[in-house]
């Protein structure tokens, strides 16, 4: 496997719409990055490696509908997007983020567009 964040975005909507209590993504270093974003947004409750696996635990509402079910993937192996802060743009009207790998780590869009960095951006979420 080459791609793993693709790969991660695609086991949280799987698992997400399954209505999963936990969630198995293999681990490297940036999954790790990507999770810490989603936990500190509170778009995930938590996260914690077992062994060489990560087990993610998603957030859902009292009438068991996913707190965010949409995960788009933007830049890709074969094709990079890298964005400038003037580019960076609201998620669904600021209900979602954008995550950007930025020269000063892995962050959301916002908080890239407030230190007025740009860099690679990974994916959007809502």
């Amino acid at each position: 496997m080459n791609d793993y964040i693709s790969d991660l975005l695609a086991r949280l909507h799987n698992g997400i719409i399954r209505q999963r209590e936990s969630i198995t993504v293999p681990n490297s270093k940036a999954i790790i990055a990507v999770l810490e974003v989603l936990k500190q947004e509170e778009m995930i409750a938590d996260f914690e490696k077992v062994e060489d696996m990560i087990e993610v635990k998603p957030i859902y509402e009292e009438d068991g509908k996913p707190l965010v079910k949409h995960f788009t993937r933007v830049s890709k192996p074969g094709q990079r997007m890298y964005v400038s802060s003037k580019e960076l743009t609201p998620v669904m009207n600021g209900r979602g983020i954008n995550i950007i790998s930025t020269s000063s780590g892995v962050m959301t869009g916002s908080m890239a567009k407030s230190k007025n960095l740009g860099g690679e951006l990974i994916c959007k979420v809502w």
